[in-house]
């Protein structure tokens, strides 16, 4: 298929730049793939759709502050680094090296980055970040894909304390700010789920930014049970598809964990006859790159483990966990379209889009959902 097939026309005043007044009153389009139908409804609306049969999985992943401003000491030149992943040792795939325990310790450690600078950068320059340059940063070499570097902290506190003392949260490039310390302390709290846990991603999981206590509490009132997967989000999912075959592109590694009680809960889900509701792209792909290592083996969908996955679904693809999802509204011809166009159809979908524009839906990570039944 060619990646133009994925196109639909967008006023930009439909990009959330900031998100709902309050969370859990955003509105929800819900699809049914079965006879085309729309609903508009809320995401409170959400309870009405699940069935105690049901099971709903979430990305428990957790955003921390990965987005450094500073500067070159010897030209005081601007310099912006996007923390990625820590550098993977010998032996683990790109991003398996998973950055919780690397962002407790001191010294020095090297990560994957992403550097916006007005200079040319070479191996060997130095940054300073921090109100008192507290963290020195050395370029080691250069990685593939614009911008990407391998660049060694050092520090002689947790990068952890640092982050939180002087990072930013690194919102989408299509979220504009100013840098102001209200902008920063408001996307800390709203640019993160309500149940996230495990520290790794530099972008959100953002279907599951809609719930709130209450939308789970009716949840668990109707004998919904909620289990969940981790997924770190890297900056790949902003990433356009450039190629003019959508099969020619390649997605960037992200590393997931499916715990055993989890595994158990979809198993015994699919085997009672009730749905997987997966809430978001990162559970989706999560889910089908663990079935498609088991392939049915021993009468179970999935098992537990831990790896990097790099799976891109685009039509047409056979789903194999995923039943029903929770989506946001994402970019003209992104990877995340191609996703949601497998589960519900391509011109169904850009049916769906053009419908919300009409309606004023918000679009992308403060935006609006959807939901797909």
């Amino acid at each position: 298929m060619k990646t133009t097939q994925f196109w639909y026309p967008l006023p930009e005043r439909l990009i959330a730049q900031h998100p709902a007044e309050r969370r859990g009153t955003e509105k929800m389009m819900v699809l049914h793939r079965d006879t085309g139908v729309l609903e508009h409804r809320h995401i409170a609306d959400i309870v009405e759709y699940i069935t105690e049969k049901d099971l709903l999985v979430v990305n428990d992943t957790k955003v921390f502050p990965a987005r450094l401003i500073g500067e070159w000491p010897d030209t005081h030149g601007a310099v912006e680094v996007l923390l990625v992943s820590p550098a993977p040792v010998d032996g683990e795939m790109p991003s398996e090296s998973l950055p919780e325990a690397a962002l407790k310790g001191g010294g020095t450690i090297e990560w994957n980055c992403i550097v916006g600078s007005g200079r040319k950068c070479r191996e060997g320059q130095v940054a300073k970040f921090g109100p008192n340059g507290e963290l020195t940063a050395t370029l080691v070499r250069p990685l593939t894909g614009i911008g990407s570097w391998r660049i060694a902290f050092s520090s002689g506190r947790p990068m952890s304390e640092l982050l939180d003392e002087f990072g930013r949260t690194p919102v989408p490039p299509y979220v504009k700010r100013e840098g102001t310390d209200a902008e920063e302390k408001a996307d800390r709290e709203r640019y993160q789920t309500i149940y996230a846990k495990h520290v790794g991603s530099v972008a959100a999981p953002t279907a599951g930014l809609h719930f709130t206590p209450e939308i789970f509490a009716a949840l668990d009132a109707k004998g919904v049970r909620r289990v969940a997967v981790t997924l770190h989000v890297g900056p790949g999912t902003f990433r356009p598809v450039k190629a003019e075959n959508i099969e020619d592109h390649v997605m960037d590694y992200e590393a997931f964990t499916v715990p055993p009680e989890t595994a158990d809960a979809i198993n015994e889900c699919r085997a009672r006859g009730g749905r997987i509701f997966c809430v978001g792209s990162t559970t989706v792909r999560t889910l089908e790159t663990v079935a498609a290592a088991v392939d049915g083996k021993g009468g179970r969908l999935v098992e537990p483990g831990s790896g990097a996955s790099n799976i891109f679904i685009y039509p047409p693809y056979k789903f194999k966990v995923c039943d029903c999802m929770l989506t946001n509204f994402h970019l003209p011809q992104s990877t995340l379209l191609m996703m949601v166009s497998a589960l519900a159809g391509r011109e169904r979908m850009l049916c769906a889009y053009a419908m919300a524009v009409r309606a004023e839906y918000k679009f992308f990570s403060y935006g609006d959902c959807m939901l797909i039944v």
